[in-house]
């Protein structure tokens, strides 16, 4: 008697199961799929090439701080005020290499933003369902990426 409603509560779940996979499958399904080759958007983009400008503007003021910083430390003869002096450089250091990272992380963080935005728009003023990245897509969709780096330039 137990196995009975053990197979019987079984076949139940199956079938109820096997329904409700199959109404998942036939609902819903896109009629329209893009892909965006996100790499190539980016690599593009005016305000991600002025953003690696800047950064590297900054990265190079760094380095002539480092250079300046090491001058001012090898001039100086008593240790424990050559100690002081690396302290202070080293902690002027970390907090101007903490704020260009910051700033960088923020501006790129915007700049995503804006594109994922345009890509956004794009996608639904041209009716698409579901915009997919080109990486991930091994076959169809319509490739707008084009459209997408003549909007986002």
């Amino acid at each position: 008697m137990k196995n009975g409603i053990k197979y019987l509560a079984l076949t139940l779940s199956a079938f109820v199961i096997g329904m409700t996979v199959n109404n998942f499958a036939v609902s819903n399904v896109p009629s329209k799929i893009a892909v965006v080759d996100v790499q190539k958007v980016v690599s593009s983009s005016t305000q991600v090439k002025n953003l690696r400008a800047e950064r590297a503007a900054k990265v190079k003021d760094l380095a002539d701080f480092v250079k300046t910083a090491r001058a001012n430390v090898a001039k100086e003869t008593n240790a424990t005020k050559k100690k002081a002096l690396e302290d202070k450089y080293n902690k002027e250091l970390n907090q101007k290499r903490n704020a260009i990272q910051n700033d960088y992380s923020k501006k790129l963080a915007a700049i995503d933003k804006s594109i994922s935005s345009v890509i956004a728009q794009k996608a639904k003023a041209a009716n698409y369902d579901i915009v997919i990245a080109k990486g991930v897509v091994l076959y169809g969709g319509t490739d707008i990426t084009a459209e997408i780096t003549k909007s986002i330039k």
